[in-house]
């Protein structure tokens, strides 16, 4: 699938279950290809295996074996990106360095009179309050400020994601300069 080369794929999904795989099994390993090598290039792919994973579960073997073979031509047939894959393995590094790097406090919940005296919650933005729904606010650690995890490529819908960040981006640069 990975190598978009459906006939392969419909070959050893046949030869798995012809040679007695758990059809759960390749479903669960459909689930995470979705994100893993597909990912936001075909947010689709994911219902798609889930689906497949559900219609497997309901109609057991050997009926479900069409629903396995639609859901690895989908995902063959799929524009690729691990850009997910990539930035979740990125951002697990840094979160293993830096356990202990403290919440920035605007994002911290001041539900006590405590926490409060604390600031917690001082300089939280709403960003539903502004029309444009973003604000300047910095949500990562003071070390992590600007690092970024998620680098969209430009591959079926993520080159419309990747648009969408570089706007985003954009927006925020021109508000922590004063503007807008």
């Amino acid at each position: 699938m990975r190598n978009t080369d459906p006939d392969a794929a419909i070959y050893w999904l046949a030869r798995m279950l012809e040679a007695g795989e758990d059809p759960l099994y390749i479903a669960r390993r459909l689930v995470r290809f979705a994100s893993e090598d597909v990912g936001m290039a075909d947010p689709q792919a994911l219902q798609v295996a889930v689906a497949a994973y559900q219609a497997c579960h309901f109609n057991g073997m050997p009926e479900c074996d069409v629903n396995l073979t639609q859901a690895v031509v989908y995902l063959s047939m799929a524009p690729k990106s691990n850009a997910l894959y990539v930035g979740y393995g990125r951002a697990k590094e840094d979160a293993k360095l830096m356990l202990t790097e403290p919440v920035p406090l605007q994002i911290r919940n001041g539900v006590t009179g405590l926490m409060q005296e604390l600031h917690y919650g001082e300089g939280y933005e709403y960003a539903h309050d502004r029309e444009e729904k973003l604000t300047a606010m910095e949500c990562l650690p003071e070390s992590l400020k600007g690092k970024e995890y998620y680098v969209p490529t430009a591959q079926g819908a993520e080159a419309q994601a990747a648009k969408r960040l570089e706007e985003v981006k954009s927006y925020r640069r021109a508000l922590q300069e004063g503007g807008k």
